[in-house]
C-alpha cells in the first residue's frame, strides 16, 4: 500500500500500545508499524493508532474502552476492529480482514468487500466519491477552514432524515462526543419504522 504524503494532514504519535498492535491482523499491524495512524484529506479519513493518547486517536478507546463500538451498536461484534472513521463519524470496521462501513446515524453495517490496503488505495484514488466527502467540501467552502485533528462534522438535520435533502448545517465538534451522540441517535432510530416523523430536543 502506497500512502501519498500529499494526502496526509496528521500523523499519529509513536506507538504506546504495543499489546493492542500485536493483536491486529497482519496488514493493519504492518500499516500502523510504519505510520501509527493518520488523517487524510484534512479530516476526510482518520485511521486510528496503537496509542493511549490522544484518546480520539486511540484504537483501544473504541475497541475495548467505555466507547467500545460493540457496546454502542448491536450490529458490531467484540472482535470487530473499528480502525477508522470518516469526517461525519461513519465507522470503518475490520471483520474477518474485510472492511465494513457502519452508518453511524442508523447503525446499519455494509461490507465494502476489500481488505485494508485495497480500501486505502480506493480512498486515495477517488476520495470524494469513495468516502462521500461532499459534507467536508461544503464545510470548507462555507467556513473557509478545515476541521482540526480530533474533530468530526455534525449535521443538522441528520442525513438519514428526508429534510436533509433541502440542505444541512455543518459544525465541527469533538470526535468522541460526536461518536457517543451518533450511537444514541442510532439507538433511538432503530426502534422506529421507516418514515416516522421524529423531533430531537436539545438540552444544555
Amino acid at each position: 500500500m502506497n500512502l501519498n504524503p500529499k494526502h496526509v494532514t496528521f500523523r499519529g504519535p509513536p506507538i504506546s500500545d504495543s499489546e493492542i498492535l500485536d493483536r491486529l491482523p497482519q496488514d493493519l499491524r504492518q500499516l500502523l508499524a510504519e505510520v501509527n495512524g493518520f488523517i487524510l484529506f484534512d479530516g476526510g479519513l482518520h485511521i486510528r493508532g496503537a496509542c493511549l493518547e490522544p484518546e480520539w486517536h486511540s484504537l483501544r478507546k473504541v475497541w475495548e474502552g467505555e466507547l467500545a463500538l460493540s457496546s454502542l451498536y448491536p450490529v458490531i461484534r467484540s472482535e470487530d476492529i473499528p480502525f477508522a472513521e470518516d469526517c461525519m463519524g461513519d465507522q470503518f470496521i475490520l471483520r474477518d480482514e474485510i472492511v465494513h462501513r457502519l452508518a453511524a446515524e442508523t447503525g446499519q453495517l455494509f461490507s465494502l468487500g476489500v481488505g485494508v490496503f485495497a480500501f486505502l488505495d480506493e480512498a486515495q484514488k477517488s476520495p470524494l466519491e469513495f468516502l462521500s466527502l461532499h459534507p467536508l467540501v461544503q464545510f470548507q467552502r462555507e467556513q473557509g477552514h478545515f476541521i482540526s485533528p480530533g474533530e468530526l462534522l455534525d449535521a443538522n438535520p441528520f442525513f438519514c432524515m428526508a429534510e436533509s435533502g433541502a440542505g444541512v448545517h455543518l459544525e465541527a465538534v469533538p470526535a468522541l462526543e460526536r461518536l457517543s451522540f451518533l450511537a444514541y441517535v442510532a439507538g433511538q432510530i432503530s426502534k422506529l419504522p421507516d418514515g416516522t416523523k421524529i423531533q430531537f430536543k436539545f438540552v444544555d
